[in-house]
């Protein structure tokens, strides 16, 4: 009887066990939902100049572009940025990044907000989007381009005067097929110097203010753009279009004592852009060119008026590899005419300048740009009613990525 108590405890035993395995077989274990935080990419980068190299006219500046050119400049850091981004849903994507070395004023590192974003997709593959938040205006290639994978030291006077820092609070519709924003994104990672993924189609509203500024009337805005890179060969080509239109406030901390402007300090601000990019592979080519009309200072009237503006650039680069280095020589030429709104008194300009320069990179994580610039500048607000300043220097930036 005690053999047979034994075999009857085995076999329910044996079954207890088949009908376990059987039962896991049969209902898949769930899979653990991943947490948003291990979902996150940190990354960055750092730029270090000196811009005063066999300098010849130590009054040549641009406020816009880096405040440690000209008199008293050293030694600069002109970037240090840390990135956190990711897919933290199916359909929602975030992007934080903060300058920690902001000018502000004569104060130099001061850390500032320059993207804090969200893509929130309205279908599965996220073609369609909406973008809500501070973020890179869609309206310029250069523009929207980082700093980080732009060929020249500073962003062209023409395009960039349309934004400072490129950025502002906004809202954006976006699409674009999957295949383009494989395209945009591999223009990007594969050193091809891409703008970005903005979609082909972007449409929105923005304060109008620019970037960490509060808005100063009830009128938003807006902008569209339009652009499409298609594959000739192993070449990539995109044409674009862009508009915007708006009215925008020169505030008091933007004008001097004494100058003379509209009651209100309101002023149209629009412009229409064409831009043609050609991805080094291994030439390249980036030109764009605007017109439109904005505040700008009149020395004449001594006033801030509402006047018309146009200029564009050119830059032609070519790629070569050699041995794991990445070697990109460019050159660019830039004219414009117009105000810089975002300035003292919308200083009135000029510009007429060239660029000639080479980037290497030995490796992911360095890259080093020796650039020699001529211009040839009026510059002119209140204070400076009658200011032309021509001259050269070599510039040198490292780079550094993580």
């Amino acid at each position: 009887m005690s053999q047979l108590r034994n075999l009857s405890l085995s076999t329910l035993l044996l079954c207890t066990a088949l009908s376990s395995a059987l039962t896991a077989q049969s209902t898949p274990a769930r899979p653990v939902a991943t947490p948003w935080y291990e979902k996150i990419r940190i990354r960055g980068y750092g730029q270090v100049r000196y811009n005063r190299l066999l300098e010849t006219n130590r009054e040549l500046n641009c406020e816009q572009c880096d405040r440690s050119l000209g008199n008293n400049g050293g030694f600069f850091i002109r970037r240090a940025r840390i990135i956190f981004q990711g897919q933290v849903h199916q359909r929602v994507y975030i992007y934080l990044q903060p300058d920690l070395v902001s000018s502000a004023g004569t104060t130099g590192h001061v850390a500032q907000l320059r993207d804090w974003y969200a893509d929130v997709g309205l279908d599965a593959k996220n073609e369609f989007r909406i973008r809500f938040g501070q973020s890179k205006v869609p309206y310029s290639f250069e523009n929207m381009q980082s700093s980080q994978n732009r060929l020249p030291l500073d962003r062209a006077d023409p395009t960039n005067s349309a934004n400072a820092n490129e950025r502002d609070l906004g809202a954006y519709f976006m699409w674009a097929p999957k295949k383009i924003r494989d395209r945009f994104s591999s223009l990007v990672n594969d050193g091809y110097k891409g703008s970005g993924d903005y979609g082909v189609l972007a449409v929105g509203a923005f304060n109008g203010q620019t970037a960490n500024r509060a808005e100063a009337n009830n009128n938003q805005h807006l902008v569209a753009r339009l652009t499409y890179p298609f594959a000739v060969k192993s070449q990539i080509i995109e044409p674009s279009i862009a508009a915007y239109s708006g009215r925008y406030v020169v505030t008091a901390d933007q004008r001097s004592t004494g100058v003379k402007g509209r009651a209100d300090w309101n002023y149209a601000d629009q412009r229409v852009l064409g831009t043609l990019s050609i991805a080094p592979k291994p030439f390249g080519l980036l030109a764009e060119y605007n017109v439109g009309r904005g505040p700008e200072y009149n020395p004449a009237s001594d006033s801030i008026e509402t006047r018309s503006l146009r200029g564009g650039f050119a830059t032609g680069s070519y790629l070569l590899k050699r041995r794991g280095q990445m070697f990109l020589p460019f050159a660019r030429y830039q004219v414009y005419e117009g105000g810089k709104k975002h300035e003292r008194d919308a200083r009135s300009y000029s510009v007429n300048d060239i660029e000639v320069g080479i980037e290497w990179q030995p490796n992911p994580a360095f890259e080093l740009v020796t650039e020699w610039y001529h211009g040839d500048r009026r510059f002119e607000d209140k204070l400076k009613p009658q200011n032309e300043q021509r001259g050269s220097t070599l510039r040198v930036q490292a780079q550094f990525n993580f």
